[in-house]
């Protein structure tokens, strides 16, 4: 996007993924450099505007919005340097996630565990500790060994172990809060090959065999619908074997057609008529069939999206996911939710980072949907009330309704990460409602959030 001739002229308005988090900046810039996203920083700071960035608008939750200035990393988008015998890759922040692997295929080379939805820029997936599944794999952050900030005042500091851990273990998960994230170096290793098998199973034995699942393959997740007693098992393992592409027809069938098409058919239905949701969902599990596919890790971890949603997402400490997955769908029966979105399990392996949802244990994740257009807040919050019994931390860029109150108990490192935050953005100046709301604020400062400027919306259906 253009920059506006007159500095004070209020920006474009700037939603995310899902549509349903909207907000009216004074201004927006999307640097191309590390010089002209410092330089944009000092302006912020001579036009007395705070500041939020925003990679790919990956996140469901007000995380991003302002009033003040917007910075896109979608311009930061290049591969820097690659070393292939170490395996470090450095890169700018805006890259995402699917370029950044195809790019490294190039080079013989692949991130270690990635989640099913590579659009995510990845500063933005490293800053919201996103994740995809392996009991003994951890977070994306974890395979950062190096990253550069642009600090409140333009300057520029590059975190590493060497150079300060404290620091380091701050920025990793740092949530926009430190700095806007510039560069990013991750340890890569050499390219592999998944074997991949979906496949229906009976719900109580997946609940009954989880840890042995998880334990024993090298990603294992697993998805169930309310009402269905089948849970829809997806199993990823290395493999010496060639991969198996799929012809361009039966990927669009598979992909587009059934889990995209057809999926976003049966919601549309049941948001019409939500007495038929608990028929429908027990239609969706019955009509999934056992696929199997061996291809590159990067096409196998992923999955098309085109069926819009908004998502929370808890993770446990891994001992308590299969009583998580048991009382809501018992919550939902009682109550009586419309729920035509599946529930989604993974695990992760324990990381150090100080804001990491997986921080200092190995942890169960259990994600929760609904339809674009469909009334979240209700089914959420109860989701929420067991997520909190079970000593749940919400995934930070889905949607949660916790403070910084209620947080703080949760992260052995919490006031760790709140001097790191004092001694680099000692202003607050990259700050939001959402920054203080969920880690209070830096020092006693009032909001320039405008609710006429920041809106929750729910689009219509396309």
């Amino acid at each position: 996007m253009s920059e506006p001739s007159d500095p004070h002229k209020r920006a474009a308005r700037w939603s995310n993924w899902a549509g349903d988090e909207q907000c009216l900046p004074a201004a927006l810039r999307a640097p191309g450099s590390i010089e002209e996203l410092a330089a944009a920083v000092e302006e912020a700071a001579r036009m007395g505007l705070r500041i939020r960035v925003a990679g790919a608008g990956h996140s469901f939750s007000d995380i991003v919005l302002t009033d003040g200035l917007l910075l896109s990393l979608k311009r930061l988008e290049r591969v820097l340097d690659v070393d292939r015998s170490s395996g470090l890759v450095r890169v700018q922040a805006g890259i995402t996630i699917r370029e950044l692997s195809r790019q490294l295929a190039g080079h013989g080379l692949a991130l270690e565990n990635l989640g099913d939805i590579d659009a995510q820029s990845i500063a933005g997936a490293i800053s919201t500790a996103t994740h995809g599944t392996g009991a003994r794999l951890p977070n994306l952050s974890a395979q950062v060994s190096e990253l550069t900030l642009v600090l409140a005042d333009g300057s520029t500091l590059v975190c590493s172990p060497e150079r300060d851990l404290e620091t380091f273990l701050a920025a990793r998960v740092g949530l926009g809060a430190l700095g806007a994230v510039a560069e990013v170096t991750l340890r890569c290793v050499p390219a592999f090959t998944l074997h991949g098998v979906d496949a229906p199973a009976p719900l109580r034995d997946t609940l009954e065999r989880f840890e042995e699942l998880a334990v024993a393959n090298d990603h294992f997740e697993f998805f169930v619908f309310p009402h269905a007693d089948m849970a829809l098992t997806r199993t990823n393992n290395r493999t010496d074997r060639q991969p198996r592409p799929r012809g361009r027809i039966a990927a669009y069938a598979k992909d587009v057609l059934l889990t995209n098409h057809a999926f976003g058919a049966t919601c549309r239905a049941g948001r019409r008529f939500p007495s038929s949701i608990p028929h429908l969902n027990r239609l969706v599990t019955r009509l999934a069939g056992r696929s199997e596919r061996v291809g590159p890790s990067a096409d196998i971890f992923a999955s098309p999206r085109l069926v819009r949603f908004t998502e929370m997402e808890y993770a446990l400490p891994r001992e308590r996911t299969v009583e998580a997955v048991r009382r809501v769908m018992e919550m939902i029966q009682r109550t009586g939710f419309a729920v035509p979105f599946p529930i989604e399990v993974r695990t992760v392996a324990a990381d150090d980072a100080f804001l990491s949802t997986a921080a200092g244990r190995a942890s169960g994740y259990v994600a929760v949907h609904m339809y674009r257009g469909m009334a979240w807040e209700p089914y959420f919050r109860a989701v929420e009330e067991i997520m909190d019994e079970l000593g749940g931390r919400p995934h930070w860029g889905k949607r949660h309704f916790q403070t910084a109150a209620t947080l703080r108990g949760r992260y052995p490192d919490w006031d760790r990460f709140g001097s790191v935050r004092a001694r680099l953005d000692p202003e607050a100046r990259f700050a939001n409602a959402w920054t203080e709301r969920v880690l209070g604020p830096v020092h006693p400062t009032g909001s320039t959030r405008s609710p006429a400027q920041i809106q929750s919306v729910q689009p219509a259906d396309a």
